[in-house]
């Protein structure tokens, strides 16, 4: 199911106007009522013919359209409105499970078809998926317009480079040559290692390359280089990834800020709390700081900072006695008070520190034009132990959750726990590697016109020290965060080949974004459909779902080559989750495995009944193949062959099992 923030949807929902297109007048009225939950603007058609002319006079940012209506209908009012503008977001609701009209939605390139009654939750889904699109637009949009303007500025203030998706540098500025001792012809074309201390920790970077490179979000953070004649010196840096409309980056941006000669707060902050055993260590960050990024320019962000480390010395000032309030990283800031002092009564405490959060939520800093809230997260922490740590993590832990408070007692050690429960895997899945107990089960694959297999499923398992049978939930996620896990695909891969000698089916094996964007499971791949060329018509590699596709031109390469053999391709878990037809559009599958969340409640859920029978429609026309799982039971199967779904699978015909 996917997580919704609602009060953050119906936010940025507000700033969409909608056209919205129905020539029932019931179905209007309660239509708009739902949607008056998400839009303030809405406008009403009465018919396709409506609906298009108050398209050409206005601006709107989403189409929501029944398809059944007098003088145009919904499809035809969509193929003119394609012709004026080719990429505004299109909802469809409809009364009626219309699979000509689904398949010709799907070719118009519309973001959603909604049963009537509607749906409120699948509704939601889709008008999240939709706000999404609109503000990442929005974003890219601004985040482009504001580079421009800033570029002169920046330059002329920061230490500023440029580098390409790769990392190569391809422009650094004077402020760069001057701290760095490096001329611009010695830079440009080398890696930033050039000029990284070789002490700096490999976390950062990694931390780095998975903000910028994959959540495609601004960096910050502190990092120590080293000059050309190996001197020190420490930089302030923000790496700004500079994406296209589409969202893809085009390049990155870096700023820096020479703060060598400035003592690191951190470390003073560790070592107040190294030197007493008596501390109540209160861990403070502006709310939504890293947003600000996107609204102001640095010195704006410094400024802000600046006055609210003013603002925050003095008020807490008022009600603790501590000696320094320390302006940390990324909006941070800390104090430490005497336990001794504060804690004789916990409760009263706390709910003191809370109402001075209220409090504080209610004051604003002027800063020329701007009024900024100074709205405070707070993690506080008292056990003796690592309270920093704590404090830090208790901190994530409230940004995650979207929440303002918490006590961060313990969490290190709860943390450090799981940690070595996660080595603890680790260690199981080596010995398990070791001793060749990562194997291989098959579950059968019935063709639903026969009812004989056809197919089997490899699905990987491990045998633990007790030959207790373990089901990837217990330790695939865990080996994905190791050099275990391609290891684990290396095994499945040999092991599924050698069971293609020994029968005459088809063999399924998962592939995740993970294997397939890893160069060496991919040559993996290859080389063992090179060795059985005269297996490889036989093997189908079923493509998990997986929102987290780093570089589709990667997967679309490696599927043209493993077609090349003869192997085909199924969309795993197709219907639900991270489905889409874009996906379709670049895998060009010849198998639809149907989510089992569908099959499962399709003998009491009409809306999965009606999707499944879509999903046939759509795969017959495309002759595509489809698989049902989780066919549990003989009425379930019943039903799946009377919609001419081509083969089946799930415990009704057979559990996963070792195969000699």
């Amino acid at each position: 199911m996917i997580e919704i923030n609602i009060d953050k949807l119906i936010e940025n929902s507000q700033q969409l106007k909608v056209l919205y297109v129905e020539d029932n007048a019931d179905a209007r009225e309660m239509t708009v009522m739902i949607l008056e939950d998400f839009f303030s603007n809405i406008v009403v058609a009465v018919d396709g013919e409506d609906g298009y002319n108050k398209f050409k006079e206005d601006d709107f940012d989403i189409i929501i359209t029944d398809i059944n209506m007098p003088k145009l209908n919904g499809i035809e009012m969509i193929k003119k409105i394609r012709k004026l503008n080719n990429n505004i977001p299109i909802l469809i609701l409809s009364a009626h499970n219309e699979d000509e009209f689904f398949i010709e939605g799907i070719k118009l390139g519309i973001d959603g078809y909604i049963l009537k009654p509607i749906d409120v939750d699948q509704l939601t889904i889709m008008i999240n998926k939709v706000v999404d699109k609109y503000t990442y637009k929005k974003e890219s949009e601004k985040n482009l317009h504001s580079l421009k303007n800033y570029q002169k500025a920046l330059d002329l203030s920061s230490i500023v480079s440029k580098t390409d998706k790769k990392g190569i540098i391809t422009y650094v500025n004077d402020a760069f040559c001057t701290i760095s001792g490096y001329t611009k012809e010695e830079l440009v074309g080398k890696n930033h290692n050039i000029v990284r201390h070789p002490d700096n920790p490999k976390d950062i970077f990694k931390d780095m390359w998975e903000t910028i490179k994959d959540k495609k979000q601004v960096w910050k953070g502190l990092v120590r280089n080293r000059t050309k004649n190996g001197k020190s010196y420490y930089v302030d840096s923000i790496v700004i990834p500079i994406l296209d409309l589409n969202g893809n980056i085009l390049e990155y941006i870096s700023l820096r800020n020479d703060i060598t000669n400035i003592m690191n707060p951190t470390n003073q902050l560790r070592d107040a709390i190294k030197n007493s055993q008596d501390n109540i260590l209160i861990y403070l960050k502006l709310d939504r700081f890293d947003e600000l990024e996107e609204f102001y320019d640095n010195n704006t962000l410094e400024t802000i900072q600046t006055e609210a480390t003013k603002y925050l010395r003095n008020y807490f000032s008022k009600i603790y006695d501590f000696d320094i309030l320390f302006q940390l990283e990324n909006g941070e800031y800390a104090l430490i008070v005497k336990k001794s002092q504060y804690l004789q009564n916990e409760r009263d405490f706390i709910k003191n520190l809370k109402k001075s959060q209220e409090t504080i939520k209610e004051d604003e800093i002027d800063i020329s034009d701007i009024k900024y809230n100074i709205s405070v997260l707070i993690s506080l922490a008292y056990e003796q132990d690592k309270i920093l740590e704590s404090a830090k993590l208790g901190m994530k832990k409230l940004l995650k959750n979207k929440q303002n408070f918490i006590i961060s007692n313990n969490l290190a050690t709860i943390v450090q726990e799981q940690a070595t429960q996660n080595m603890k895997t680790i260690n199981m899945i080596k010995d398990a590697i070791k001793t060749s107990k990562i194997v291989s089960y098959f579950q059968p694959i019935i063709d639903n016109k026969t009812q004989k297999i056809v197919k089997y499923e490899s699905l990987v398992r491990l045998i633990d020290k007790d030959d207790k049978v373990l089901s990837p939930y217990f330790f695939l996620e865990t080996a994905k965060k190791s050099d275990q896990y391609s290891q684990i695909t290396n095994i499945v891969l040999e092991q599924s080949f050698n069971m293609l000698r020994n029968c005459e089916t088809e063999i399924s094996i998962n592939l995740s974004a993970l294997d397939v964007e890893q160069t060496s499971t991919r040559n993996k791949v290859f080389e063992i459909l090179k060795e059985h060329k005269e297996y490889a018509h036989r093997v189908v590699f079923e493509l998990l779902e997986d929102e987290n596709v780093k570089d589709i031109e990667v997967v679309k390469e490696f599927i043209s080559t493993i077609k090349s053999y003869g192997a085909q391709i199924a969309i795993d878990d197709f219907g639900a989750g991270y489905s889409n037809f874009e996906r379709l559009i670049n895998y060009q599958p010849d198998i639809l495995k149907i989510d089992g969340s569908l099959i499962k409640n399709i003998e009491t859920n009409s809306y999965s009944l009606s999707i499944v029978k879509s999903i046939v429609t759509f795969a017959k026309e495309q002759n595509l193949k489809t698989v049902a799982e989780f066919i549990e039971n003989e009425n379930i199967f019943k039903i799946i062959k009377d919609l001419d779904v081509d083969f089946s699978q799930g415990y009704y015909f057979g559990k996963p099992e070792a195969l000699n």
